[in-house]
């Protein structure tokens, strides 16, 4: 997830949450909301579920945040089979690939 800070404003911003096929760099699910809410990465999730097909060994990784840490998270993940993977704390190079999007998209 990435925070976007709208000109002008000082409160107003926008959350992007997207998933991103490593493979060949696809956006495969987004959402965007004013609030980093739980519905937000979780509605993200059910997106993509719905255009992949679940029993295809999928892992999916994160950075350490709280929505990724979340019950509901990692519940939905488990009931679909999908491997949860997770950067090491305070580590962005885990995570690069998802970065690497968001300064090219930035």
């Amino acid at each position: 997830m990435t925070e976007f800070r709208i000109k002008g404003d000082d409160n107003r911003r926008l959350y992007l949450s997207p998933i991103l096929d490593v493979y060949n760099s696809e956006i495969i699910s987004y959402t965007i909301s004013r609030n980093p809410i739980i519905k937000l990465t979780n509605t993200m999730l059910e997106r993509a579920t719905k255009r992949i097909d679940a029993n295809n060994n999928l892992v999916i990784h994160s950075d350490q945040g709280f929505h990724y840490q979340h019950s509901s998270w990692s519940n939905r993940l488990k009931k679909l089979n999908i491997t949860q993977s997770m950067s090491r704390k305070g580590n962005c190079l885990d995570n690069s690939p998802m970065e690497n999007f968001f300064v090219i998209l930035k």
